[in-house]
């Protein structure tokens, strides 16, 4: 079953069960969806990875309309995000381990005969599409920085 699919059908299932902030997130989802496909040169058909992405783009708006709602003490509207954020985060892959993303790095850092922090950009570049939706870029960056040193 593909992405698409399982959303469809879990947003049939949220509306059946009356469940208000899963329902708006799926449909968020559904939206985004509908929007990527419509564009110029687009594709009628999502690829798995961009319907990743645009799941991760989503959920990372969540996060950070969160810390807006929270810094202006809005404690209704930071729930609301932070919850919807969780329902999304279902359908991402699972983040890898701290462990398991030094060893992936060093890999690549070995493959790409990286020797300093100069040679970042190769490394990040190929980071980014191997590890793409199971390892935020934030986490990549600080690592192959921390590895490189």
């Amino acid at each position: 079953m593909s992405l698409t699919d399982k959303i469809s059908a879990d947003l049939i299932a949220a509306m059946k069960a009356k469940e208000k902030i899963a329902l708006e997130a799926i449909r968020a989802v559904k939206t985004a969806f509908t929007l990527a496909r419509s564009d110029k040169g687009a594709d009628s058909v999502l690829t798995p990875e961009e319907e990743i992405k645009i799941i991760q783009k989503l959920v990372k708006q969540r996060k950070e309309s969160a810390d807006i709602y929270k810094s202006q003490n809005r404690p209704d509207l930071y729930e609301k995000e932070v919850a919807e954020a969780d329902v999304l985060e279902k359908y991402l892959p699972a983040k890898m381990s701290d462990e398991e993303l030094t060893s992936i790095l060093k890999g690549i850092i070995e493959r790409i005969g990286a020797k300093s922090a100069a040679d970042m950009g190769k490394v990040m570049g190929l980071a980014s599409k191997e590890l793409a939706g199971k390892a935020d870029g934030k986490e990549i960056s600080a690592k192959v920085k921390q590895i490189l040193g």
